[in-house]
């Protein structure tokens, strides 16, 4: 009965893994020394991926031959000689650091939010970024997380994951327990900071659907995602969107209309492990999909999974020296 049990769970495996399409792995090696690509994007010619490092850059993947080439950075104190490759996050304040940005292919602006710095922008030819704001309701911003521009109006939306710590000391137990958190919006027309929601526990990486009538974003230390609505009869208020079994990242949107991705990561406590997940969900909380990506990024955090063409996922790691490609592959 053993070795038939045995027999049984083998032969049902094939058919489990079957299940992911999206099979085929490509790694891409940041430069010597470079780590931590928290946020990973194509523009709007699908060049790059671009992707965000602890050092305070922002990386542009040519080709093959090329690999990854300097693109953008925030702080005007930043040196080459001191901050190239550092993990320090002491010198974020004068190296940078950014946790997130989002392309605003109308016009052709990427913009960047440093965990340290405020909200920045920076055009096609990339370099040193033009600083938007730095504070919003009188308030500095802190510690900024994450960012999307909505696909109709052109604002912008950020979230602060704490009034109370910054990237210096996210390991401190207390972060587990802090809700001072904010979901902002910028308006770029009218250079206008707005503080939507206060009292978040952690958020990061909101997502603004295709219609722009919500926003999604998660709140880390609650281990949900919550749904902001933008327009219609619920505008202004907030909802619970899915609880989660483990710490949420970034929210991004998917190819289709509606869908979207979540970074998840489980962790065990005793001893100390982390399962790496991406979770597909529609705009109602349903799980579609879950990728695991324990293979690649094994007991390694991951902070953003982005799709794009409905057939490739990028994949970022604070804790990995690559970006990772998943592809779907026809069986």
């Amino acid at each position: 009965m053993a070795a038939l049990s045995i027999f049984v769970i083998v032969s049902f495996l094939p058919s489990i893994i079957a299940l992911d399409p999206y099979s085929k792995f490509i790694q891409l090696n940041l430069p010597s020394g470079a780590t931590g690509p928290e946020s990973v994007a194509l523009d709007s010619r699908n060049e790059g991926p671009y992707c965000a490092i602890s050092d305070g850059r922002v990386l542009k993947y040519i080709d093959s031959n090329t690999g990854f080439v300097d693109f953008a950075y925030t702080s005007p104190k930043r040196t080459k000689q001191l901050c190239d490759g550092t993990t320090d996050a002491n010198l974020g304040p004068t190296c940078g650091r950014p946790l997130g940005f989002s392309f605003d292919n109308l016009i052709n602006v990427l913009y960047i939010v440093d965990a340290f710095l405020g909200l920045f922008k920076v055009g096609p030819d990339g370099g040193l970024a033009t600083l938007l704001a730095n504070s919003a309701g009188g308030v500095k911003l802190n510690f900024l997380t994450g960012i999307d521009v909505n696909p109709i109006t052109r604002d912008v939306y950020i979230t602060d994951a704490s009034l109370t710590y910054d990237l210096r000391n996210i390991t401190q137990p207390n972060l587990v327990t802090d809700s001072s958190g904010r979901l902002i919006k910028y308006n770029p027309r009218k250079n206008e900071v707005t503080v939507l929601q206060e009292g978040l526990s952690v958020p990061i990486g909101p997502a603004v659907s295709f219609d722009g009538s919500f926003v999604l974003f998660s709140e880390y230390s609650a281990k949900r995602v919550v749904k902001y609505w933008l327009l219609g009869p619920k505008a202004n208020t907030s909802e619970v969107l899915r609880d989660l079994p483990g710490n949420p990242s970034k929210v991004k949107r998917a190819s289709n209309v509606g869908e979207f991705w979540v970074a998840v990561d489980i962790n065990v406590q005793q001893p100390r492990f982390t399962t790496p997940y991406g979770y597909k969900i529609d705009s109602f909380g349903n799980l579609l999909f879950v990728k695991d990506l324990e293979d690649h990024y094994y007991n390694v955090p991951v902070s953003v999974v982005q799709e794009y063409f409905g057939t490739t996922l990028l994949v970022g790691s604070r804790g990995e020296n690559f970006v990772g490609i998943y592809k779907k592959t026809l069986f």
